[in-house]
């Protein structure tokens, strides 16, 4: 998702609150003239500066590239914005605002106005977490069921307005107005599976879910809710003598406490939200771990003990062609801890596979044939960290590096903070003219370099960079939502 301009009245609150601190002043930076929204911008300003604009005003990096690249308008996805020269180093990038022309508009009925065509690409769940259960004090207050999620607000019957803003809307202040159902208030939203933050604004005044006993930091002194859109349900029938029952798995480290279930008239239940992947688990039923008696699928830990298995998500097929007289083929990798003994291969008539569910991200791997360490024979791409070399895969990959020319170099590297510039890691392969490695970097700030035989190089292809200490430079990328 890119976000050209993403305001909202939570947004302008905290400018004034933090304008001692910031360096940009929102009244001098940004204002609304003759029907026009415009941003004052020094070309001067260092890409440090640059990312604290972007931050605070909620800019798109690559819109911004192009003003100090140089551009006049700027058009395609970034929808007409156009750049002029007022001063010698200073620019403004003016974009109009339909449908008010008053240049004394009201700083609030601005952030509304931006709200009504801003580009906003659709909510985005929190993948950074694994796993997450709710704890609502009325249970009615808020129901997911695979796609559609309501939010029921009790009480507040003299509230003239409320609006439901959160993650999952980019904070907006006008997207979703809840309807007056009696004395109480009700919305619909349609979400994925994930973990998201809201509050409503009633009359303007942002709250938390009274209802709601989840919750978290807001940055700004307060309190964001918190609500889970669960993927899936744990069910355990029978046991209803126990007296408590809980479940407990990899997502939690193998948790004891795990996570309490509710009895119900079969048994006993919890809806959980799971991450895209593949989780061991079992039940505790009064201090007795049980595997899950509905799931038929049981794999051994390595330890000598057996777990139940579910994935969540698409599976990946891991492959191994040939080895057909080997006795048994097991994949291990970063993605189950390298245990050496849990994912058995199936054989099969050109040779081993294993369908396993993985969540977006890098990974290395090998297989296990009758005792001996393999890296993929089919996967050219590799990393390495001493003298161990790994295959590796980049699951649902949202980068592709690049390195074009350098056909007579013999290895190419790729490092960056997201891999600890690691100066063995990430092995780009040779294709055609040009050298590649895909990769899953989650959204934000990247610096990198390549190693083109032993010598660091910035991005020829990139004209973002910035200082690093060694005053060699870095190059920039920036991965957006």
């Amino acid at each position: 998702m890119k976000t050209i301009v993403r305001f909202t009245l939570l947004f302008i609150g905290l400018f004034y609150i933090t304008s001692t601190q910031a360096q940009f002043s929102p009244d001098k930076i940004c204002r609304i003239e003759n029907g026009h929204l415009v941003f004052a911008i020094n070309l001067k300003w260092s890409l440090r500066d640059q990312k604290e604009l972007m931050q605070l005003f909620d800019l798109d990096s690559t819109l911004i590239a192009q003003v100090f690249s140089g551009k006049s308008i700027i058009t395609g996805e970034y929808g007409g914005w156009k750049v002029k020269k007022v001063k010698p180093n200073i620019v403004e990038l003016s974009k109009p605002v339909d449908s008010k022309n008053d240049k004394n508009i009201k700083i609030n009925d601005l952030f509304l106005e931006i709200d009504e065509w801003r580009n906003f690409g659709g909510n985005t769940e929190d993948v950074s977490v694994v796993y997450g259960v709710n704890d609502f004090k009325l249970s009615y207050v808020f129901t997911y069921n695979k796609i559609k999620a309501q939010f029921y607000l009790p009480a507040f019957k003299t509230a003239g307005k409320i609006f439901l803003s959160g993650s999952f809307n980019g904070w907006s202040t006008a997207l979703n107005p809840m309807k007056r159902v009696k004395d109480s208030w009700i919305t619909d939203i349609n979400l994925k599976p994930g973990k998201y933050t809201y509050k409503f604004i009633i009359d303007g005044k942002w709250t938390e879910d009274p209802n709601n006993n989840l919750r978290e930091d807001d940055g700004a002194d307060g309190h964001n809710s918190v609500v889970y859109c669960c993927n899936h349900l744990f069910k355990l029938n029978g046991y209803k003598g126990a007296r408590n029952v809980v479940v407990t798995g990899n997502f939690c480290n193998w948790n004891p406490d795990g996570i309490s279930m509710h009895k119900t008239d079969d048994g006993w239940s919890v809806p959980v939200y799971l991450r895209n992947g593949t989780y061991a688990y079992k039940f505790i039923t009064d201090e007795q771990w049980i595997t899950d008696p509905g799931n038929p699928i049981v794999r051994k830990d390595g330890d000598g003990n057996l777990n139940s298995l579910i994935g969540i998500g698409e599976p990946y097929l891991f492959k191994l062609d040939g080895y057909s007289k080997a006795r048994e083929v097991v994949l291990t990798g970063s993605f189950n801890g390298w245990n050496h003994a849990e994912l058995v291969m199936d054989k099969t008539e050109k040779g081993w596979q294993l369908p396993y569910v993985i969540a977006p991200g890098n990974y290395e791997y090998k297989f296990i044939v009758d005792g001996d360490w393999i890296t993929d024979p089919a996967n050219p791409i590799t990393t390495q960290s001493g003298d161990q070399i790994n295959s590796f895969i980049a699951l649902k990959a949202n980068h592709l590096f690049e390195l074009n020319k350098f056909q007579k170099a013999k290895s190419v590297i790729v490092s960056g903070s997201f891999n600890g510039w690691n100066t063995q890691g990430y092995k780009m392969t040779r294709q055609g003219e040009k050298w590649i490695l895909p990769l899953f970097l989650a959204p934000g700030k990247y610096t990198y370099k390549f190693i083109v035989d032993g010598t660091w190089i910035l991005d020829p292809d990139n004209s973002l960079y910035e200082q690093n200490e060694y005053n060699t430079n870095n190059s920039v990328l920036w991965i957006e939502p």
